[in-house]
């Protein structure tokens, strides 16, 4: 009986030794989303963010006296005296080339007042150009009656390129009063535009490569000062 016992035993840690030697261990439950984390912090890596949230370092001041603050996590215009007529720009001391831009905006309503604003890329201020006068690339931000947001326009030379009237969808998806998220592709001569996710300009020029970012606050009719706020700027290389 003894023996019996003693064969049992052993047939006994065989068998769980054998089951353990076997067995793979298992993966810890968040092993999948510890990768998808890794992912998503480089992507969000790939972005440049010019606007800190806390400092308008990196950025200056150009053309009228409309000024600008930081509110929150936002960058706000507001527009200058009637008495001025001239754009106000603020803009990146860096210069872009191929990039993807984001960014979301929102425009206070001015019943029967003209309020307007944009966002110029690869665009300049030279001293030989019309005694600095910012020029360039704009993506349109017109809440007016004509409909052109996500338009270009080409601030200080040639004036309007494409103005969207050849796309009656795009002309309908800007958002009076609320915010708008824009978003726009430039790469060589291309330059693409998205408002609110529909695809609105599909322009190519090859007049300027390279140049900065800047968020115009436009000269307006309007005695009560006006603001346009901008939120989630952020910068893709191509």
């Amino acid at each position: 009986m003894k023996n019996f016992n003693s064969i049992l035993f052993i047939a006994l840690f065989w068998v769980i030794f054998s089951n353990c030697k076997d067995r793979k261990p298992i993966k810890a439950a968040n092993d999948k989303p510890s990768i998808d984390l890794q992912s998503t912090n480089k992507q969000d890596m790939d972005w440049e963010f010019p606007f800190d949230g806390k400092t308008l370092d990196g950025w200056k001041k150009l053309g009228g006296d409309a000024t600008y603050h930081i509110e929150g996590d936002m960058i706000v215009g507001t527009t200058a005296a009637v008495s001025d007529t001239t754009n106000s720009f603020l803009a990146t001391k860096k210069f872009y080339d191929n990039f993807i831009l984001e960014f979301e905006v929102i425009l206070d309503l001015a019943p029967d007042n003209y309020h307007n604003s944009g966002v110029q890329i690869r665009s300049n201020s030279l001293p030989e150009y019309r005694n600095g006068l910012v020029h360039g690339y704009q993506v349109e931000i017109d809440p007016d009656t004509t409909e052109r947001s996500g338009g270009i326009y080409d601030e200080g030379r040639r004036g309007w390129v494409h103005d969207l009237s050849d796309n009656p969808v795009a002309k309908k998806a800007y958002k009076l009063g609320e915010w708008n998220y824009f978003r726009v592709v430039a790469n060589g001569s291309s330059i693409k535009t998205w408002l609110n996710g529909v695809p609105a300009a599909n322009y190519e020029d090859s007049m300027t490569s390279t140049g900065f970012i800047a968020l115009q606050v436009h000269s307006t009719d309007s005695e009560k000062p006006l603001q346009v706020k901008w939120r989630n700027i952020k910068i893709k290389a191509l």
